[in-house]
Protein backbone atom coordinates (compact mmCIF):
# COMPACT_ATOMS: atom_id res chain seq x y z
CA UNK A 1 0.00 0.00 0.00
CA UNK A 2 1.32 3.42 -0.92
CA UNK A 3 1.21 7.05 0.60
CA UNK A 4 -0.93 7.71 -2.04
CA UNK A 5 -3.76 5.14 -1.25
CA UNK A 6 -3.56 5.51 2.37
CA UNK A 7 -3.88 9.54 2.46
CA UNK A 8 -7.36 8.58 -0.13
CA UNK A 9 -8.09 6.07 3.06
CA UNK A 10 -7.53 8.62 5.79
CA UNK A 11 -9.69 11.47 3.67
CA UNK A 12 -12.49 8.59 3.32
CA UNK A 13 -12.96 7.78 7.15
CA UNK A 14 -13.04 11.22 8.41
CA UNK A 15 -15.67 11.83 5.78
CA UNK A 16 -17.44 8.47 6.60
CA UNK A 17 -18.06 9.73 10.26
CA UNK A 18 -16.90 6.54 11.51
CA UNK A 19 -13.93 7.05 14.83
CA UNK A 20 -12.36 4.57 14.24
CA UNK A 21 -10.88 1.85 11.00
CA UNK A 22 -8.28 -1.08 11.77
CA UNK A 23 -6.72 -2.28 8.60
CA UNK A 24 -4.29 -5.04 8.50
CA UNK A 25 -3.08 -7.02 5.38
CA UNK A 26 0.51 -9.27 5.35
CA UNK A 27 2.86 -6.82 5.95
CA UNK A 28 1.01 -3.45 6.98
CA UNK A 29 -1.41 -2.90 10.04
CA UNK A 30 -3.01 0.96 9.82
CA UNK A 31 -5.34 2.47 12.47
CA UNK A 32 -6.96 5.36 12.23
CA UNK A 33 -8.56 7.19 14.66
CA UNK A 34 -10.41 10.39 14.11
CA UNK A 35 -11.59 12.52 17.11
CA UNK A 36 -13.87 15.82 16.76
CA UNK A 37 -11.07 18.39 16.06
CA UNK A 38 -7.99 15.22 15.85
CA UNK A 39 -7.07 12.72 13.14
CA UNK A 40 -4.89 10.36 13.83
CA UNK A 41 -2.96 7.68 11.72
CA UNK A 42 -0.62 5.01 13.01
CA UNK A 43 0.91 2.86 10.24
CA UNK A 44 3.28 -0.23 11.14
CA UNK A 45 4.98 -2.33 9.08
CA UNK A 46 5.59 -5.33 10.05
CA UNK A 47 7.63 -8.30 8.99
CA UNK A 48 5.53 -11.18 8.12
CA UNK A 49 7.73 -14.02 9.90
CA UNK A 50 7.76 -12.14 13.63
CA UNK A 51 3.40 -12.33 13.73
CA UNK A 52 3.86 -14.28 16.78
CA UNK A 53 4.12 -11.20 19.21
CA UNK A 54 0.71 -9.07 18.38
CA UNK A 55 0.58 -5.88 18.96
CA UNK A 56 -1.80 -4.18 21.83
CA UNK A 57 -3.37 -0.72 21.04
CA UNK A 58 -5.57 0.84 23.28
CA UNK A 59 -8.32 2.33 22.60
CA UNK A 60 -9.17 5.56 23.70
CA UNK A 61 -11.71 7.05 26.39
CA UNK A 62 -14.01 8.53 24.59
CA UNK A 63 -14.04 6.71 21.92
CA UNK A 64 -15.44 3.59 24.35
CA UNK A 65 -17.70 5.93 25.08
CA UNK A 66 -19.34 6.83 22.32
CA UNK A 67 -19.64 2.97 20.73
CA UNK A 68 -22.23 2.26 23.24
CA UNK A 69 -24.58 5.28 22.59
CA UNK A 70 -25.50 4.31 18.95
CA UNK A 71 -26.58 0.28 19.90
CA UNK A 72 -28.78 2.29 22.74
CA UNK A 73 -30.55 4.30 20.20
CA UNK A 74 -31.32 1.64 18.10
CA UNK A 75 -32.49 -0.83 20.89
CA UNK A 76 -36.13 0.48 20.95
CA UNK A 77 -36.74 0.98 17.55
CA UNK A 78 -35.74 -3.25 16.79
CA UNK A 79 -38.29 -3.58 19.19
CA UNK A 80 -41.31 -2.19 18.33
CA UNK A 81 -40.58 -3.04 14.22
CA UNK A 82 -39.77 -7.22 15.35
CA UNK A 83 -42.16 -8.53 12.95
CA UNK A 84 -39.85 -6.72 9.82
CA UNK A 85 -37.06 -8.04 8.39
CA UNK A 86 -33.85 -5.58 8.65
CA UNK A 87 -32.06 -4.96 5.70
CA UNK A 88 -28.61 -4.21 6.72
CA UNK A 89 -25.27 -2.50 5.16
CA UNK A 90 -22.56 -5.20 3.98
CA UNK A 91 -20.23 -2.53 3.56
CA UNK A 92 -18.91 1.21 5.16
CA UNK A 93 -19.65 3.88 2.80
CA UNK A 94 -21.91 6.20 1.80
CA UNK A 95 -25.60 5.79 1.08
CA UNK A 96 -27.21 6.89 -1.99
CA UNK A 97 -31.25 5.83 -2.66
CA UNK A 98 -30.94 7.01 -6.75
CA UNK A 99 -28.56 6.18 -9.25
CA UNK A 100 -27.63 9.78 -9.95
CA UNK A 101 -28.69 13.18 -8.93
CA UNK A 102 -31.47 13.14 -12.18
CA UNK A 103 -32.53 9.98 -12.12
CA UNK A 104 -35.29 8.37 -9.99
CA UNK A 105 -35.65 6.73 -6.36
CA UNK A 106 -34.64 3.22 -6.39
CA UNK A 107 -37.25 2.55 -3.69
CA UNK A 108 -39.41 4.47 -1.64
CA UNK A 109 -41.88 3.53 1.53
CA UNK A 110 -44.86 1.27 0.88
CA UNK A 111 -43.41 -0.02 -2.36
CA UNK A 112 -43.18 -3.94 -2.85
CA UNK A 113 -39.68 -5.65 -3.79
CA UNK A 114 -38.90 -8.51 -5.18
CA UNK A 115 -35.59 -10.61 -4.36
CA UNK A 116 -32.60 -9.21 -6.30
CA UNK A 117 -33.90 -5.77 -6.94
CA UNK A 118 -31.53 -2.93 -6.46
CA UNK A 119 -32.82 -0.89 -3.57
CA UNK A 120 -29.89 1.47 -2.85
CA UNK A 121 -26.36 2.06 -4.56
CA UNK A 122 -23.34 2.57 -1.42
CA UNK A 123 -20.22 4.26 -2.58
CA UNK A 124 -17.11 3.02 -1.27
CA UNK A 125 -13.32 3.90 -2.01
CA UNK A 126 -14.74 5.69 -5.06
CA UNK A 127 -16.20 2.26 -6.26
CA UNK A 128 -20.65 2.24 -6.24
CA UNK A 129 -22.11 -0.70 -5.20
CA UNK A 130 -25.60 -1.69 -5.95
CA UNK A 131 -27.42 -3.22 -2.83
CA UNK A 132 -30.18 -5.79 -4.15
CA UNK A 133 -33.21 -7.09 -1.48
CA UNK A 134 -32.48 -10.74 -0.55
CA UNK A 135 -36.19 -11.04 0.69
CA UNK A 136 -39.38 -10.28 -1.09
CA UNK A 137 -42.19 -8.09 0.48
CA UNK A 138 -43.45 -4.27 1.33
CA UNK A 139 -40.86 -1.23 2.14
CA UNK A 140 -41.99 -0.08 5.45
CA UNK A 141 -39.23 2.75 6.51
CA UNK A 142 -35.81 3.44 5.17
CA UNK A 143 -33.68 4.34 8.14
CA UNK A 144 -30.80 6.44 6.24
CA UNK A 145 -31.02 10.14 4.31
CA UNK A 146 -29.73 10.16 0.83
CA UNK A 147 -25.97 10.86 1.03
CA UNK A 148 -25.15 9.50 4.43
CA UNK A 149 -22.55 8.24 5.75
CA UNK A 150 -23.14 3.84 6.81
CA UNK A 151 -21.26 1.96 8.79
CA UNK A 152 -21.10 -2.03 8.43
CA UNK A 153 -24.37 -3.86 9.40
CA UNK A 154 -26.05 -0.70 10.20
CA UNK A 155 -29.54 -1.59 9.38
CA UNK A 156 -30.91 0.30 5.92
CA UNK A 157 -34.14 -0.78 5.64
CA UNK A 158 -37.13 -2.63 7.09
CA UNK A 159 -39.51 -4.69 5.15
CA UNK A 160 -42.61 -6.31 5.37
CA UNK A 161 -42.36 -9.91 4.44
CA UNK A 162 -46.26 -10.82 4.43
Amino acid sequence: MDIKEIQNLIRFVAKSGASEVKLEMDDVKITIKTGSDTETTIVQQVPAPQMAQPVATVPAPPVEASAPAAPATQEPAATDDSKYITIKSPIIGTFYRKPSPDKPLFVEVGQTIAEGDVLCIIEAMKLFNEIESEVSGKVVKILVDDASPVEFDQPLFLVDPS
